[in-house]
């Protein structure tokens, strides 16, 4: 079979989604997230509740079929309901809806273990059920739930059922992947079968991720000729999730060149959303949707995006109103410094990119991550500590209790010399002054020299923008000089008490300069 050159999708997150352990979504919630899959990422069609599960359920789908009738979308938006007759379409209709996805069993197993009914009994409740929804102007899809095992296991029930309804007014049948079973060869053999057998009827598959082949089922179906694909935002849903939106999305128009009528640029800002509302976070790595997703790592994909683009792909970050970046680490080359310079406007000589180079691959061996956020406070440090060390840090040991007096064992070398103190303070950097107070007096008896700490008239802690508790920290410290000169020196470290320990020794080798 050919492709279908349009596909549409269903996006059941605010229906399916919410039956991923865990979230329940409050009506302003719902109504929030249903604007934005039909308004801003424009999705077919969404299924946004059960019916019959609770009056504040109601109340929100209320809420959204207001909004959508408002702006001509109230055909788009449907509701799960079950093979009951009048209670489940009453409900619909109180809630201002037009469309039932009516849940019917796909499965012979499913109607005589659950239902505890025969095949010609559940089909005669179905015709009456859709019967009904249709002398009350209600639109009907059917699901033929757990369709997967049902025909793997009786594929003559499944053919029955559909016997039975071919000739009902029923626009969608929904065939799903109940318990995400299925193989891509499976779906492709299955569904290609149904399209031959009922050939005039209009098929959806609904997938789920169990075995993390939703995505590829989703290709398979296509293949087979389905022209109705059903997804979540965020891969959200029972058990393992259902396909995840962004996949289907990219997956069906790179690979199959199919149509679709999403737009692209709101897959992300949707998904934060969900993200926020659902309390269920993608992994940083998710495609399309992770945070690090379009960061290049290793210096030699930096260095070949610098010469022509080698390692840019159709899956770019623009498409989704995303940016590439290239991280700073250990791993990290004179490409990704120079990509992050660019991007933050900074011109740096050759030779000081080498040190600031540097320091971010020694960095990067005790702090995974650094941010172009913290790239001008390495550059600050670098350029700062660029002159010859006459004083060097060699252990610092902190020790601060909830109450009583920070304790700071303190070991440095000056000018090839090794000096030990202990120093007690309120905090850690004082505790730390009181300890090399000590050691510079020993140093200046030793020596016959008068080098001592110059007195401390501002201190200022930068952290960057972002709120990551790993973040790196700027400690700047401005002192008064026996001159009366003022003079402001910078430590960048990881921890507040260490940027500011290299500030201050800092300006005690500048003293000793």
């Amino acid at each position: 079979m050919t492709n279908p050159q349009t596909i549409t999708l269903m996006d059941t997150t605010l229906r399916d989604g919410e039956q991923t352990q865990g979230v329940s979504f409050a009506p302003a919630e719902k109504l929030s997230m249903a604007q934005a899959l039909l308004g801003r990422l424009n999705v077919d069609r969404i299924e946004v509740a059960s019916a019959g599960v609770s009056a504040g359920e109601q109340t929100a789908v209320a809420n959204i079929n207001h909004w959508a009738a408002e702006n001509g979308m109230l055909d788009r938006v449907e509701v799960l309901g079950f093979v009951d007759v009048d209670r489940s379409v009453d409900w619909i209709i109180g809630a201002g809806g037009k469309v039932i996805n009516l849940l019917t069993k796909g499965s012979e197993k499913h109607c005589r273990t659950q239902l505890r009914t025969t095949p010609e009994e559940h089909i005669d409740r179905i015709k009456q059920t859709v019967h009904y929804a249709n002398e009350k102007g209600v639109r009907v899809n059917v699901y033929l739930e757990d369709w997967s095992n049902g025909y793997q296991e009786n594929p003559d029930y499944v053919y029955r059922l559909l016997e039975s309804l071919r000739e009902e007014k029923i626009e969608h049948f929904m065939l799903p992947d109940t318990l995400g079973v299925m193989s891509p060869t499976e779906v492709h053999a299955s569904l290609t079968d149904m399209k031959q057998r009922f050939p005039e009827l209009h098929f959806d598959f609904h997938p789920h991720n169990d075995y993390g082949l939703a995505t590829a089922n989703v290709m398979a179906a296509v293949n087979a000729g389905v022209s109705s694909i059903h997804c979540t935002v965020n891969c959200l849903g029972e058990r393992a999730g259902n396909a995840s939106l962004a996949e289907v999305v990219v997956v069906l128009k790179d690979k199959l060149g199919v149509d679709l009528n999403i737009n692209e640029e709101h897959i992300v800002d949707v998904s934060q959303m969900v993200e926020s509302f659902s309390g269920k976070f993608v992994a940083c790595n998710a495609p399309i949707l992770g945070t690090d997703v379009f960061t290049q790592t290793a210096g030699i994909h930096a260095d070949g995006d610098k010469k022509g683009d080698l390692y840019v792909t159709k899956l770019s970050p623009e498409r989704f109103a995303r940016k590439r970046t290239y991280a700073l680490g250990k791993m990290a080359g004179k490409a990704s410094l120079e990509k992050n310079l660019d991007y933050l406007g900074i011109n740096l000589a050759p030779e000081d990119q080498k040190k600031v180079l540097a320091k971010i691959i020694e960095l990067g061996d005790s702090k995974q991550i650094i941010t172009p956020e913290d790239l001008p406070f390495i550059i600050a440090d670098v350029l700062e500590s660029s002159g010859t060390q006459h004083i060097k840090l060699i252990d610092c040991k902190t020790f601060s209790p909830l109450e009583g007096d920070s304790n700071v064992e303190l070991t440095v070398s000056i000018n090839e010399t090794t000096y030990s103190a202990e120093g007690n303070g309120n905090g850690g950097y004082d505790a730390f002054t009181d300890a090399l107070d000590t050691i510079l007096a020993e140093h200046a008896k030793a020596t016959n020299t008068r080098v001592s700490r110059p007195k401390l008239i501002d201190y200022q802690v930068h952290i960057p923008r972002g709120g990551k508790t790993n973040a790196l920290t700027e400690a700047a410290i401005t002192w008064q000089l026996d001159n009366n000169q003022k003079m402001t020196t910078r430590g960048v470290n990881a921890n507040q008490v260490f940027a500011a320990i290299q500030a201050t020794l800092r300006v005690i080798n500048m003293q000793l300069q």
